[in-house]
């Protein structure tokens, strides 16, 4: 192993472009850490906030860039040494090494493809806390996935599925359409169709059970019509704003629950509690296939900018990774 490494930074608040190759020493794994040899990094919208400088870098945290990794444990425990990980990290995956807790990491079935690996984490996390756990999405429900083509869209979809849930997602293409509805929901391009009405009508007028939000703005008020009564808002995100205006006589007459939490400040003890209900309520329907993550595109780590470009594109129908 080399003293030095390829990592990728952002020297500056900005756009792609200001994404920058660098050469760093290979981090050392404290107490309690491991140090993977990245074989496959998923690109995420945390990341592009954290470049544009929209969302500031929490205070200790490494400033390369990178979420979640996939890889080889080659130094830290030694009882893991050796063993094929995908890990959720603070920061360190666009990187040929990243130091991740030895808590927060998920073992490799067979099943699945580096590739694969790398590209779950961050999206079984998220997914994992905010649409079951908070959101409380049971089987025989319905929920309603906004930005089902994205990586987190597509997992939640698949997650949703095969926990015995229904699917319903919002896309902007009808290409995107047709993957999801590939996947088994039933997809509602936003472009052409109303997807209050589009809702109601493939509910039979009762609404979803959940809704899980990446838009914010001017999408709540209107996600409050399609909740059924005791239904969960779920917010992930704001792209369009999150200061807004909510009836809150609708939210009474329903008796709604609207709820949202991000992964990245969330305490180790929060994150390692997420990973062991993983690994006994997720996991075993990764191994068996029931749950995959799509991949759009695998670009080198120097490309990070066209991976960022991608994504604020929203070209991508689920993940585009880095590979060292």
């Amino acid at each position: 192993m080399t003293s030095t490494m390829q990592a990728i930074v952002a020297p500056q608040a900005g756009g792609p472009d200001v994404l920058m190759s660098i050469e760093r020493p290979v981090p050392i794994p404290g107490p309690g850490e491991v140090l993977i040899e990245v074989a496959g990094a998923g690109v995420n919208r945390p990341d592009l906030m954290q470049r544009s400088g929209a969302v500031p870098l929490p205070p200790g945290v490494t400033d390369v860039l990178g979420l979640e990794v996939a890889g080889r444990i080659v130094d830290g425990d030694a009882a893991l040494r050796g063993h094929t990980v995908m890990a959720l990290v603070k920061g360190g995956g666009y990187a040929r090494y990243c130091v991740a807790k030895a808590s927060h990491c998920l073992p490799v079935a067979e099943s699945l493809t580096m590739d694969e690996a790398a590209a779950l984490p961050e999206a079984l996390f998220t997914v994992w806390h905010n649409l079951f756990e908070r959101g409380k999405l049971a089987s025989g429900e319905t929920v309603l996935v906004h930005g089902g083509a994205s990586g987190i869209g597509t997992i939640a979809i698949r997650m949703a599925i095969a926990r015995g849930a229904a699917a319903i997602a919002t896309v902007g293409s009808d290409v995107k359409k047709m993957a999801v509805e590939a996947l088994g929901a039933i997809a509602i391009n936003y472009r052409s169709d109303d997807f209050v009405a589009a809702t109601r009508e493939a509910t039979g007028g009762r609404g979803v059970d959940v809704v899980l939000d990446i838009v914010g703005g001017s999408y709540v008020a209107r996600n409050l019509e399609v909740l059924a009564p005791g239904g969960r808002h779920v917010s992930l995100s704001f792209m369009e704003g999150a200061v807004v205006p909510i009836d809150f006589g609708l939210v009474m007459r329903k008796g709604l629950y609207l709820t949202s939490s991000t992964l990245r400040p969330k305490s180790d003890d929060e994150k390692t509690a997420i990973a062991a209900a993983l690994r006994s309520e997720v996991l075993p329907l990764v191994n068996m296939g029931a749950i995959r993550p799509l991949i759009w595109r695998k670009l080198p780590l120097a490309d990070a900018a066209e991976a960022h470009r991608i994504l604020e594109a929203n070209e991508n129908v689920g993940k585009v990774l880095l590979v060292p």
